[in-house]
């Protein structure tokens, strides 16, 4: 039997660098991944592949081009799937590659084959022609992910009736798709294919999408979406979906019936660990299939850890590569710096694009802290001019008294990308004073931070002007001033 220092189980961005991390401490690292899945979901049926078709759909349609060239500009007038996957696959082959050459590189040791607990020390491999390697380890990592929800009343087909895996082997783009829950996979293909053409329904069983955001920028995506004739049935549940030879039926409780080429489920995902029969290592999955850990990514069995969207929110790829290298650090007590949840940013790559850091208006305005908001629109920008974007958006809230980054909220082109800016500030506790006083190159979108400093500033100092003549007249009067 091999015996390593640890064992990571999944091989997906929270799996390559709990693996990678324990190596560069010299321990004696493996990684355990089924054949064709190597880089996990987010390689192969996720991020990567989702994120890579909408960049050709972005390119073929030429979308963000048409505010220049007008509203009939299309780089291609036919596009067909094999148009769109053909860039997905270039992109999801030189991602494996890299992912193999960096494992190699540091000498992680690649077990294929579908792993499962014998015990707590101990887990066997099987591989496709059914043979089994016992493998044991000191330290356990639980990397494997989830896998999409598919309700019981809902026959999928894998054509017509897809889930967020599925959908990226369709033969065609539809005519007309109902997607199946506004959450952010949904949100994203829906987007995208409403960018193709395709007509799209979305229905939602709670009042509003993507309820963790800030409600402008949600508004101004839904305003978009709307735009390119998606529709929105909110308070809504999916009773069943029919297939017929000549497409879906999709009949809601309310009594609804949306007929539609297409039927994309997405909603919400479930943890894998029932394939991993975590029970044997003294462990138990809640009803998602998700494992609970303590702020170091341990479970309840010290020696096993869990990373990444097993363990549920925020299950993005970015927040999952940096819980594998604390949780390996953790195992070897390796010394990590403090981590601080409300600085971890969150991209959605719908189309237009969101991003944020920090907590949201509804929040703040809850929690009974005071701040005032600064606004930078892309149409104020001259490279906004320049790229053809005129509806997005760049807000800062910002603390009213001591003048701190409180969120950052993007919407538009580069959104992911700029909201960094932000992050940094905040990180490194600085004021909205620092952004007022930077110079950023021009032009470009990231100077709509001065702009909106700027923006908050003035607001502010429009406050404490109204404060200072109102103390100037107490003072005229004779009174005794206020506050």
């Amino acid at each position: 039997m091999d015996h390593f220092d640890i064992v990571v189980i999944g091989s997906g961005p929270a799996g390559q660098k709990a693996a990678i991390a324990a190596a560069k401490l010299g321990k004696r690292a493996a990684i355990v991944e089924r054949r064709h899945m190597v880089g996990g979901v987010c390689i192969n049926t996720g991020t990567i592949p989702s994120k890579t078709l909408r960049e050709a759909v972005l390119y073929l349609t030429g979308l963000n081009q048409r505010e220049l060239y007008g509203q009939s500009y299309r780089l291609k007038s036919d596009i067909t799937v094999s148009d769109l996957s053909a860039r997905t696959m270039h992109v999801v082959g030189k991602e494996i590659d890299v992912i193999q050459n960096q494992l190699a590189r540091n000498s992680v040791t690649m077990l294929i084959g579908n792993a499962y607990f014998v015990d707590p020390h101990e887990i066997a491999v099987e591989d496709a022609t059914g043979d089994l390697k016992r493998v044991s380890a000191d330290h356990f990592v639980i990397a494997v992910g989830t896998r999409p929800a598919r309700p019981s009343t809902v026959e999928f087909d894998g054509i017509t009736v897809v889930d967020s895996d599925q959908i990226l082997a369709m033969d065609r783009v539809p005519g007309s798709m109902v997607v199946v829950g506004a959450g952010v996979i949904g949100i994203e293909y829906a987007s995208m294919f409403a960018a193709l053409g395709t007509k799209v329904t979305v229905i939602e069983q709670r009042p509003t999408m993507l309820d963790f955001c800030d409600r402008e920028i949600v508004e101004a995506l839904q305003y978009q979406l709307r735009e390119r004739g998606v529709t929105f049935r909110y308070r809504e549940h999916v009773r069943t979906v029919e297939n017929h030879p000549s497409g879906t039926l999709t009949i809601l409780e309310s009594g609804k019936k949306i007929p539609a080429d297409t039927v994309l489920y997405s909603a919400g995902r479930q943890g894998v660990s029932d394939e991993l029969r975590v029970e044997a290592a003294g462990l138990t999955a809640d009803a998602r299939g998700r494992l609970k850990v303590d702020e170091h990514f341990r479970t309840t069995v010290d020696h096993i850890y869990a990373v990444g969207d097993i363990i549920g929110f925020p299950a993005l790829a970015a927040t999952s590569m940096e819980q594998g290298r604390r949780a390996a650090y953790h195992a070897f007590d390796e010394p990590v710096g403090a981590t601080d949840a409300d600085l971890q940013p969150i991209g959605i790559y719908a189309i237009p694009e969101i991003s944020f850091v920090g907590r949201t208006e509804d929040q703040l305005t809850t929690a009974n802290i005071p701040f005032e908001v600064g606004v930078a629109r892309y149409r104020e920008l001259a490279r906004g001019a320049i790229m053809g974007d005129s509806y997005g958006l760049l807000k800062l809230l910002v603390h009213a008294e001591e003048r701190t980054l409180l969120g950052v909220h993007a919407f538009g082109s580069n959104a992911a990308e700029l909201v960094h800016i932000g992050q940094t500030v905040m990180g490194l506790s600085g004021t909205v004073d620092y952004l007022v006083d930077a110079v950023f190159n021009y032009p470009t979108l990231a100077e709509g931070y001065k702009v909106a400093a700027l923006d908050a500033v003035n607001k502010m100092r429009a406050i404490a002007r109204v404060r200072a003549e109102g103390h100037r007249l107490d003072l005229d009067a004779g009174e005794p001033a206020i506050g």
